[in-house]
């Protein structure tokens, strides 16, 4: 069969073709960094490939994305999947993988809630210029609380839907304790309000992505955005990893603009079907 699961046995060549997209594969390969690819793992990975070493991947766990995968890729993918019961909240990744994954998908497992079909994949490798925040700082253990309403808004704005409707928030709470307790959630926090916050939500061997990047309604319009940016890429840069990358959406021309600032540039483009 051309698709099969990929398991232990398959993690060196998974590993290059993971290293072949560095920047785009940064979620898949920190799940299977700290996971693995047994029965630990948090989600399945499958691969494609005509030969006896696969050519192309679909990670299908809490997200589901594909990876270097051409036209028969894709089609392969879809015959395995699509009779599941939909898997994940979202599918993710290189925007012509992904829609045309996802073209093949939406009569099993439509209808989506919304398409962000053009997301700018950014990276920037050196400390930007812009003067950083210097409030800006690691979010500590004893202020999860105080983090958490500002990532409960941000997540609301973000994806449409609050993220403590399911459950009151409990997973939410988890993850976000889990970011603080690695050291990779950043705030500025005056008056015990957050201010600004941003998170590396992913960090790999090639890159922290920054995900959750937020500013406080009252104090937008200052710059503070901008600042507090600046102060997370040093520091990613400097404790976490040798680049620093994020995806967002193309209509969102104020942070396009921050980033262009910072020194991002776009390395690919990204597009997210949520569910």
């Amino acid at each position: 069969m051309p698709v099969r699961q990929l398991l232990e046995p398959d993690r060196a060549v998974v590993k290059r073709l993971l290293d072949a997209h560095p920047i785009a594969s940064a979620q898949v390969a920190e799940r299977i960094g700290a996971r693995g690819l047994g029965w630990r793992a948090d989600g399945r990975l499958f691969g494609y490939g005509t030969g006896r070493a696969p050519e192309a991947l679909l990670w299908c766990g809490g997200q589901v994305t594909p990876l270097g995968a051409d036209d028969k890729a894709i089609a392969a993918f879809a015959d395995l999947v699509s009779g599941w019961p939909r898997a994940g909240a979202s599918v993710v990744g290189s925007a012509e993988a992904v829609l045309a994954l996802w073209e093949k998908l939406r009569p099993s497992w439509g209808p989506e809630r919304t398409v962000r079909a053009e997301q700018p994949l950014l990276m920037v490798d050196r400390s930007p210029s812009r003067a950083a925040d210097p409030l800006v700082r690691p979010v500590r253990t004893d202020e999860v609380d105080v983090l958490f309403p500002a990532a409960v808004a941000m997540y609301t704005e973000e994806v449409g839907v609050s993220p403590v409707s399911d459950d009151g928030g409990r997973s939410y709470r988890v993850r976000v304790a889990e970011i603080v307790r690695s050291g990779r959630a950043f705030a500025r926090i005056l008056d015990g309000q957050v201010v600004f916050k941003a998170e590396l939500a992913v960090v790999t061997k090639h890159t922290a992505q920054v995900q959750g990047v937020w500013v406080h309604p009252e104090y937008r319009g200052r710059g503070i955005g901008s600042a507090g940016m600046a102060a997370v890429v040093r520091e990613a840069l400097r404790r976490f990893a040798p680049s620093v990358s994020l995806y967002v959406n193309a209509f969102n021309e104020p942070a396009r603009h921050v980033y262009d600032r910072l020194g991002f540039r776009r390395v690919g483009t990204f597009a997210t079907v949520l569910f």
